[in-house]
């Protein structure tokens, strides 16, 4: 029930333009709500942001009106509330605002105040009046929740179905590596009421053929489904090593779903295993994070030092010293020969050799060592092209070129990139933020094939015994100098990644909300140059 209530220690609305200030909600135990000054107009925004609940005080207020959270890079409209930039999902309750005999008062419902959240309205009213018109999904992750969740709130009547073969509604799939979490409760997202709600239908099975002709997808199942509009968002297929043990034994793992991890950990047990991760990259070393308080935890990496491809030496070495802090062991700068059978167990991995002779033992080994794209399924279909690697090359709103009203998205899409550096070069990029921006820009472009696409500055954050948040992309440019403030040993840094003045890219710890006002800087081409952020300035 919608009522008044009193702001603690708020006498007055005189909050000056792009200005914010967060206030406790009197007869609300730990309700807080955010005032800000967007315009020239004060108004009561959620406090937190509806991702991880990080306090919206502490992010960035734009002048065009948009408040982005200092963790996750999440951005809303601070007018309306309204979702501008993933990761988040929920939109802000807003709230109007009165002075009165030198009291502020806010007018909302409890619930709404207390959660600093607002559920998209999926809800399908006059569903099936559009009746001839069908978008089929192809893909259970982060992509398909923007896709179908932007194609109900913009309107869209027609059929909406989701093929995936993961056996669960979307998740956060990011807390598979970063915490080992299995609970679907704890990861699905949205729960089986809400997309009935939205008359959102999902199928459990696995595409095996498209004919992009004749408008309908295949399953292995044998079931075949039309569409009018397609988007592939398969996502990535983790690598394995074609290497001597690594295909015939057991506990030998990747990491890509809830029922690897539920491998991983039950494999792990009561603690104290042996557990070797080949890969020093992002997967590999949240992993190694997430056991190595419990466990013997090594790391085999063939760069210099871990994350080297993309933080560099300096910010990696840095890093690996932290983590080594932490119980890590690495053998970096390595190439693995082969995995041996256990003594105990022939058929189970016991260790595994490196080309060097050194002998690893282990109880189970977990590979991390990337991801390719999803489209073995059209590897041999006339009706599409793929790229060298995989890949499906994009239009900016995610079409994909020389086909009509078929979209792909997420890690399987190659698309023009204009970030810092990017000149609208191809480049695919595999990131949560990343996949949902695009699923919300294909659905909105299926609405409304007229609009314009708003241009994004891609943000991934990583567990590495502390939060590292990283926003924009060197793979388009590459990158030439690093300016460095601050010590990725203590966990404390910043890191511009530069290709000759201009900044393309940055990674932080500890220094928030600098990465979320790079990345504002960045959309809005006010980034500082190489040399005037060697010269002092700072971005915050």
């Amino acid at each position: 029930m919608t009522q008044e209530y009193k702001l603690k220690g708020v006498s007055s609305l005189d909050l000056s333009p792009g200005s914010k200030q967060e206030v406790e909600v009197e007869g609300i135990e730990n309700a807080k709500v955010l005032l800000v000054n967007t315009g020239g107009q004060t108004q009561a925004i959620g406090a937190k942001c509806t991702h991880y609940g990080a306090p919206l005080a502490k992010g960035v207020l734009t002048s065009d009106g948009r408040i982005t959270c200092p963790w996750h890079g999440a951005c809303f409209n601070a007018k309306t509330g309204d979702i501008e930039d993933a990761p988040a999902l929920d939109h802000l309750p807003v709230f109007q605002v009165a002075e009165r005999d030198g009291a502020v008062y806010l007018t909302g419902e409890e619930s709404a105040i207390k959660s600093s959240k607002r559920q998209p309205n999926v809800k399908c009213t006059g569903f099936g009046s559009v009746q001839e018109d069908h978008v089929v999904v192809v893909g259970g992750g982060s992509g398909t929740l923007g896709v179908v969740e932007s194609l109900r709130e913009n309107g869209y009547k027609g059929g909406i179905t989701v093929i995936s073969n993961e056996g669960y509604y979307p998740i956060d799939r990011t807390k598979l590596s970063k915490a080992l979490m299995t609970d679907l409760s704890k990861l699905q997202w949205r729960n089986k009421d809400f997309y009935e709600g939205g008359s959102i239908k999902f199928v459990q099975g696995e595409v095996n053929n498209v004919d992009f002709s004749g408008r309908f997808v295949t399953t292995s199942e044998g079931e075949r489904i039309d569409y009018t509009k397609l988007v592939l968002a398969t996502g990535g297929t983790p690598r394995r090593l074609p290497l001597e043990g690594f295909k015939n034994l057991g506990n030998i793992f990747t990491l890509r779903n809830v029922h690897d991890t539920k491998k991983i950990v039950d494999q792990i047990g009561d603690k104290g295993k042996k557990i070797v991760i080949v890969g020093s990259s992002f997967i590999g070393i949240e992993l190694a994070v997430a056991t190595a308080g419990d466990n013997d935890v090594t790391v085999i990496g063939m760069e210099n030092v871990p994350l080297e491809r993309v933080l560099g030496e300096k910010v990696g070495s840095g890093l690996q010293k932290a983590l080594e802090g932490k119980g890590v062991k690495f053998y970096m700068g390595a190439s693995v020969d082969k995995a041996a059978p256990s003594a105990s167990d022939e058929s189970k991995v016991g260790s595994v050799l490196l080309k060097d002779g050194t002998k690893l033992e282990a109880d189970l080994v977990v590979l991390g060592v990337g991801v390719a794209p999803a489209t073995q399924f059209l590897k041999n279909n006339s009706g599409i092209k793929l790229e060298d690697d995989g890949s499906i090359k994009t239009k900016e709103d995610y079409s994909v070129e020389g086909l009509k009203d078929v979209y792909a998205i997420g890690d399987i899409a190659k698309f023009p990139y204009h970030g810092p550096g990017g000149e609208g070069k191809h480049v695919r990029i595999e990131h949560w933020n990343v996949a949902q921006k695009a699923g919300r820009i294909a659905a909105n472009h299926i609405v409304n094939p007229g609009g314009k696409t708003e241009h994004f500055i891609p943000i991934f954050w990583s567990a590495l015994g502390a939060q590292l948040r990283y926003c924009g992309n060197t793979m388009a440019s590459g990158w030439d100098d690093l300016v460095l403030d601050g010590s990725p040993a203590e966990n404390k840094f910043v890191a511009y990644y530069c290709k000759g003045e201009t900044v393309v890219a940055m990674a932080s710890m500890g220094r928030d909300p600098a990465m979320s006002q790079s990345a504002e800087l960045m959309r809005v081409n006010k980034m500082p140059t190489k040399t005037e952020l060697q010269e002092g300035i700072s971005v915050v």
